[in-house]
């Protein structure tokens, strides 16, 4: 069936029917080339934003919600508005119990301090907190380990840094580990170095919770609490629930909308991935109708080129050339066509991601990382462009085998 294709005729004929007219030919393959070009460097370009989004949130549970007291808008059983509700330690089981869905419910503290070693210092943000953290957010440890169990139990004075504070108090491959600084004019030894992401809730130094309470006498009270849901529950209601329990536990109107503050990670996270999969459907669309576009544009091209060699099809028909093997020699011209600009366009493609990775895909500022397609991608670009090119091709194809031998030898 394809012992054609290894037939030097079949693309000495090729070869002599597309460089007849080159620039012709040339300025055909470019609809399609710009088609899988913009397919590629689309689906790249996306792909690279949402590795971006991936290493700014994946150490988190992005089912997550972080919840906090601010202050009342309502009067309520003989409270006045513009009451403080604050969060409280002991209401916490309270919650988990009432509230369904609920996977970890965190307590967390955090304020700023000047921390000191030696002659250098400067002011971070301090956060209290418990080991549980490191599952809702786990932590990119560069040496050490985290807070653990007996640090809260006994009240440790230990710290767990981030790389900035680190830059800051040591010199550089100075081991930091087993080392003390002083936070507020308290000692406290380093234990861990943490390489700090993009959205690090809670600050540059992380000192167990008890300690936390203890140091800065904060008893029952809390700053806010890291909700993170089971899988099956929706965030949003866990949300919603959660807040409801606050209220009833607090004392404040069932209606208050800002008596407790709210930022809902999952929410912002399906938000995020609705837009990367909009984005991709319309990549998709925009790609695959150029490319349309662009097989059209050869299929017109071709139809021009077999009214030209009416003539030459007339002889090949009445030497003994059947209407099948005139229909494949079209087809194949539109399927080389087709697949060349497609390889053109791949190729072009791929050095347009590496160009968009090297300009923006580096530093802090980065807004992608690795923009890329997959293979399975390209393969699916290169049996479009297949299918297409065959469809395209029976229309002059048809057009060439519509003319009978004699009318066709008559042709000027």
């Amino acid at each position: 069936m394809f012992r054609f294709l290894f037939d030097k005729d079949t693309w000495q004929e090729l070869r002599e029917s597309l460089t007849k007219n080159k620039l012709r030919t040339i300025i055909t393959m470019i609809g399609v080339w710009w088609g899988i070009l913009l397919l590629i460097g689309l689906l790249g370009s996306a792909k690279g934003i949402e590795n971006k989004f991936s290493v700014q949130f994946g150490d988190y549970a992005t089912n997550s919600v972080f919840i906090w007291g601010q202050t009342t808008s309502k009067a309520f059983k003989g409270f006045q508005q513009g009451r403080y509700p604050g969060l409280k330690l002991s209401q916490l089981e309270k919650i988990k119990n009432q509230v369904k869905g609920i996977k970890f419910l965190l307590p967390r503290n955090a304020r700023d301090a000047q921390v000191v070693r030696g002659v250098q210092y400067d002011n971070f943000g301090i956060s209290g907190d418990f080991p549980l953290l490191d599952e809702i957010q786990k932590k990119n440890l560069i040496s050490g380990r985290f807070i653990n169990q007996l640090d809260i139990n006994d009240r440790k004075k230990v710290a767990v840094i981030s790389d900035d504070v680190y830059k800051q108090l040591f010199a550089l491959d100075e081991k930091a580990i087993g080392e003390f600084i002083k936070i507020n004019d308290i000692s406290y030894k380093v234990v861990g170095v943490f390489e700090q992401g993009d959205f690090d809730f809670g600050g540059d130094l992380h000192i167990p919770f008890t300690t936390f309470q203890e140091v800065y006498n904060q008893g029952d009270n809390i700053g806010w609490i890291t909700v993170t849901g089971e899988q099956g529950f929706h965030i949003r209601q866990i949300e919603k629930d959660v807040k409801l329990a606050l209220k009833n536990l607090n004392y404040v109107h069932p209606d208050d909308e800002r008596a407790f503050g709210s930022f809902n990670l999952g929410e912002l996270f399906d938000r995020f991935e609705g837009f990367l999969n909009g984005m991709q459907f319309l990549t998709w669309f925009v790609g695959i109708a150029t490319l349309i576009a662009g097989v059209f544009a050869i299929g017109n091209i071709l139809l021009i080129t077999v009214k030209e060699r009416t003539k030459e099809i007339g002889i090949r028909r009445a030497i003994g050339a059947t209407p099948f093997e005139i229909k494949r020699q079209i087809v194949l011209e539109s399927i080389f066509l087709t697949i060349i600009a497609g390889i053109f366009g791949i190729i072009s493609g791929g050095w347009i991601l590496i160009a968009m990775d090297s300009a923006y895909g580096s530093g802090p500022d980065s807004i992608l990382i690795n923009a890329s397609v997959s293979i399975f991608v390209v393969f699916v670009a290169v049996i479009i462009l297949v299918i297409f090119g065959t469809l395209i091709g029976l229309i002059p194809a048809n057009r060439a085998t519509s003319v009978k031998p004699i009318d066709a030898l008559r042709e000027e």
